[in-house]
């Protein structure tokens, strides 16, 4: 079944014939999984170009110098597997952590047949956070409250790693809460796919206050 939106999505993103066929690839193993694994909401499948391809697409213009990605709790891949797909031409390569090892499953066949620069990583993100040190962004989708994602990656966003976490419409009160424990030097950016979101875009954090 053709997605309406597809065309529109490609042409916005101004991506190549291949990186759209291997974006279909990865359209057609996500429809191909889901009955197995449950990996996004079923009814968000009859939109997923709008949903989930440009709402990760994306990101990329949001930090188009940076070249290592690390994707948190990937899930079905979104944004991180599909930013991998589509940045490949401009030499991005992204690290997938997911801790369920059914998703990673997906996500590993994925990459594989995809050809996308993505390394999967079936592990809990307190255990690995530390070796992605001097990545260039950090992001992650309907993972966690800000509070927890600060907690997450405060060793990467105190040493200059670019934070991009796609929110929606309590982002306002997600950042006063995590202001209550972290100076947080950010910026929201008005998502292109939904009216009411926002992505929240962290350039510098500074320790939690012990006050």
């Amino acid at each position: 079944m053709s997605d309406p939106d597809r065309a529109r999505v490609l042409a916005a993103a101004g991506v190549s014939r291949e990186t759209a066929e291997r974006l279909d690839l990865y359209v057609a193993q996500l429809r191909r999984w889901q009955p197995i694994k449950n990996l996004v909401g079923p009814a968000t499948l009859t939109e997923v170009w709008s949903r989930h391809i440009d709402d990760a697409l994306q990101l990329l213009d949001l930090a188009p110098e940076a070249r290592t990605w690390l994707d948190l709790g990937s899930g079905a891949g979104i944004p991180g597997l599909i930013l991998a797909i589509a940045g490949q031409e401009r030499g991005i390569r992204v690290d997938l952590v997911e801790s369920n090892a059914r998703k990673c499953a997906f996500l590993t066949e994925t990459a594989r047949l995809t050809g996308a620069p993505a390394r999967v990583r079936n592990a809990r993100i307190e255990a690995v956070i530390g070796d992605y040190v001097g990545t260039d962004v950090v992001c992650a989708r309907a993972l966690a409250p800000m509070t927890q994602l600060l907690a997450w990656t405060e060793p990467l966003l105190k040493t200059g790693t670019t934070g991009l976490f796609p929110k929606g419409r309590d982002v306002q009160a997600e950042l006063t809460q995590a202001g209550a424990q972290w100076t947080v030097v950010n910026d929201l950016v008005p998502s292109r796919t939904d009216s009411e979101a926002r992505i929240v875009r962290v350039t510098a954090l500074a320790a939690p206050s012990h006050r």
